[in-house]
């Protein structure tokens, strides 16, 4: 049976938050801003949409995914580099850029036309940075500092006709997520005038964002657990909806590595350093310690004292990145003694990349004579610093080795987060089993964490989460305590009771663990049924060179061979960049919430990384199965131990299912489906994107036509709605075709995409429930407007 939520729409305001007296209700559910606005119906499941991305992914599969800024430009305009283009109804949710460390100042201008209409044209840089104002506007938009070397734009913009994003220059790695709609019912064109400042102002508050619900109450409960012992913390009997869980573990401690902030700068081959410092006449020669980023290894170069080559800086250990380290080299006497100042000069021989320096202190007749603060405009000055072929300058945070104490008390904290499990049962079925830490959003360590469906409170070791979960008969929440440890703390429970009815999914987990498979992606999410995906918690374990990092995700539709969406890191996934290079983030969106390294807490000889990402405007609907994907590394060569907790809205009944198929090219099938068209028959024998090492591959005929192509295809009659699959040859870009359906003309079949290495695409274009509500068979027309390549078309029947 369907469950779901009668949605109040009376007096619901949070914080300042209201419902509008009248949101639209579509099949699509909320659009534009009342996504955020009424998340108490995220639970509802949508028909008629499919969420999808434009990237810049390597179309080999490899990992040449914005580097050289290959794949970036579906065309080139005198406007610039067209980037994401659809024709129909939908919504821009996501947007995300990286280049040069976070600075995407080069990309130039970012133009956003919607229906025909710029709602969007200025620098990228300034539109990230939030100088547009609102609803352009943090948290809605962030720059590289805010989230840690990406820039995002999650402002909603729905669109009722036509869509097309174009950056002046290259941008280099980028992904745009969209919606796409069957219909334009209840969306209206994004209005750039519009502040949606009670959204902006909400978000930005943190806690509970949805509206308020009438006659919610609390339940609390004592927690003292043995190991292997579980308790039950709260029970609801009737139809309703859980709206909140709180924990308090005082056990699992934050404990902080002290850090420090340094300026600094980086020089290339054939660079230089210089500057002048004091030291003691009497000296016996002169030690000089250089703070270094050590995660760029085999930094070398030779010292000059007064022109003079003294000495060499050996090779650097890479490090963790994050950590802080000091390299020294000691100035022999015979260029220092007797002097009262020197001037040193760092030639680069060689490095992994460049060769960095924050801070330079000098020894000399025993005591500290001197210190040279790089990148502080006074302290270079003092000193008379000079640099050549600077490659990079910046601040750094970046953390000091804890004490075996403080080791001892994080790896506690570790255990209760790791090994205390929530557990809740809808309707007497259990379908959350998840760590606690990661469910809350931080799997490594107690830390602090502030997203839009949940938070952490480091300091008060106090974890909340206000996911909406509704219920038909009851729910139970209960904990289930899986280590080696007695665990004491508090848990409340928030419900409400309230009728259900219509097509809504229970909440849902899946959480697992364990090392990586060397050849095979790691699963966030495989499920069957009707659903939808809203976000994950990741904790990652790998190398200290963080390359495991490198690994795209991809999402898998309805038993597509085509990923919806393929992006192009796992950093660049958590809309960040270039490894987390500013370090630990929080917004509502998106985090990186831990980086540990063994002097932090991370086993030795590892990297840990934790992050998030929700997906609540981007959220991924599927009418019969998903699967949900990252790599590890480069092509899954990488190493790893991993865990993540998915979640998901979703019931065991698929909604979509395929009702007919025609294959192209094959005689009986075009007979039998009254195909029309014309157009040479080739056979193909290549690959779809996905998979490097193990692609998905075809050999089939296809026909390529710039004639009409005619074809009838079965539905089911009691249907909302139809998806029209295409299986085709995508070497040739932007296939653009008019579509008539049943005699109803709709909106042209736009695919800008192509891929000369994996040449075989299915896409899907969606038919509206009111051209096809009540029929049998549905009556297509393609008139091509460029060559159209067509291996088969299949129609699933939405219900």
């Amino acid at each position: 049976m369907r469950l779901s939520v009668i949605l109040a729409t009376a007096a619901l305001v949070v914080a300042g938050l209201a419902a509008p007296a009248q949101a639209a209700t579509t099949a699509k559910g909320p659009v534009g801003w009342d996504v955020y606005r009424r998340l108490d119906r995220l639970p509802e499941l949508p028909v008629g949409v499919q969420t999808k991305q434009f990237s810049s992914f390597d179309r080999t599969g490899d990992n040449n995914d914005g580097f050289e800024g290959k794949y970036s430009c579906l065309s080139t305009t005198a406007q610039g580099c067209v980037i994401a283009e659809h024709s129909g109804a939908g919504e821009v949710q996501a947007i995300w850029f990286t280049r040069d460390g976070g600075d995407v100042t080069r990309t130039g201008k970012i133009t956003i036309e919607l229906d025909g209409e710029k709602v969007v044209d200025a620098s990228l840089q300034d539109l990230v940075n939030g100088k547009l104002g609102a609803p352009f506007a943090y948290p809605f938009v962030g720059n590289a500092d805010q989230s840690s070397g990406g820039v995002y734009v999650e402002v909603p913009m729905p669109f009722t006709r036509s869509m097309r994003i174009t950056t002046e220059h290259n941008p280099l790695f980028y992904h745009v997520s969209y919606r796409t709609f069957a219909d334009a019912e209840g969306v209206s064109t994004f209005d750039p005038a519009d502040k949606a400042q009670d959204v902006v102002d909400r978000l930005k508050t943190g806690g509970d964002p949805k509206p308020a619900i009438p006659g919610t109450r609390t339940q609390d409960a004592a927690i003292s657990l043995a190991p292997g012992a579980s308790v039950r913390v709260a029970r609801t009997q009737g139809s309703g909806l859980l709206s909140g869980i709180r924990l308090k573990l005082p056990q699992a401690e934050q404990v902080l590595p002290k850090a420090e902030a340094d300026e600094g700068r980086a020089f290339g081959a054939n660079g230089s350093s210089e500057f002048t410092v004091k030291i003691d006449p009497a000296n016996d020669g002169v030690r000089l310690t250089r703070r270094i980023d050590p995660a760029i290894g085999r930094q070398v170069a030779k010292v000059l004292v007064d022109g003079q080559e003294a000495a060499q800086w050996a090779p650097s250990k890479l490090g963790a990145a994050g950590m802080w380290a000091d390299e020294v080299v000691d100035l022999p006497a015979g260029a220092t003694k007797g002097k009262s100042q020197i001037t040193i000069k760092n030639v680069f021989v060689s490095s992994d990349l460049d060769y960095n320096e924050f801070t330079y202190w000098v020894d000399s007749a025993g005591k500290r004579t001197d210190t040279v603060d790089v990148g502080d405009a006074a302290g270079e000055a003092a000193h008379n610093y000079k640099i050549v072929a600077q490659t990079w300058q910046g601040e750094r945070t970046f953390a000091f080795p804890m004490d075996q104490g403080q080791l001892a008390r994080i790896r506690a904290a570790q255990e209760i987060l790791q090994g205390l499990r929530l557990r809740i049962s809808f309707d007497g079925r259990r379908t959350v089993d998840s760590p606690v830490g990661e469910f809350f959003g931080s799997g490594h360590a107690m830390l602090p964490v502030k997203s839009l469906m949940y938070d952490i409170d480091a300091t008060t070791s106090t974890l909340n989460a206000w996911w909406p979960m509704p219920y038909r008969t009851g729910a139970t929440v209960e904990l289930y305590n899986d280590s080696d440890r007695t665990i004491e703390g508090q848990a409340t429970v928030a419900s409400a009771n309230r009728p259900i009815s219509g097509n809504v999914g229970y909440f849902r987990t899946q959480s697992r663990a364990g090392g990586t498979t060397p050849g095979k992606s790691w699963t966030f999410l495989r499920a069957t049924g009707q659903g939808k995906f809203v976000g994950i918690s990741h904790t990652m374990r790998g190398p200290t060179t963080r390359n495991y990092l490198e690994g795209d995700e991809r999402v898998f539709v309805d038993g597509s061979r085509t990923p919806q969406i393929h992006g192009t890191g796992t950093e660049d996934f958590y809309q960040a960049g270039w490894y987390f290079n500013r370090e630990t983030f929080s917004t509502p969106f998106h985090g990186n919430t831990a980086h540990l390294a063994p002097a932090t807490g991370c086993p030795a000889d590892n990297d840990c990384t934790g992050a998030y990402r929700l997906m609540i405007g981007d959220a991924v609907p599927f009418g019969s199965s998903l699967t949900f994907d990252i790599e590890h590394g480069w092509t899954n060569d990488v190493e790893g131990v991993y865990s993540s907790t998915a979640y998901w809205y979703g019931r065991d009944q698929a909604s979509a299912a395929q009702t007919d198929s025609l294959t192209v090219g094959d005689q009986a099938s075009e007979q039998q489906h009254g195909y029309t068209g014309q157009g040479e028959a080739a056979t193909l024998e290549s690959a779809f994107e996905g998979d490097f090492r193990n692609p998905v591959t075809l050999k089939a005929t296809h026909r390529v036509t710039q004639d009409p192509a005619t074809f009838k295809l079965k539905i089911d009659r009691g249907n909302q709605g139809v998806e029209l699959r295409r299986t085709s040859d995508q070497s040739v870009a932007w296939q653009h075709a008019e579509v008539i359906v049943n005699g109803r003309k709709l909106p042209d079949w736009v695919q800008p995409l192509s891929n000369q290495t994996r040449r075989w695409l299915e896409d899907v274009y969606q038919i509206p429930a009111s051209v096809t509500s009540g029929q049998r068979e549905i009556t297509v027309r393609l008139i091509p407007k460029s060559p159209w390549s067509a291996a088969s078309y299949t129609a699933w029947s939405l219900r």
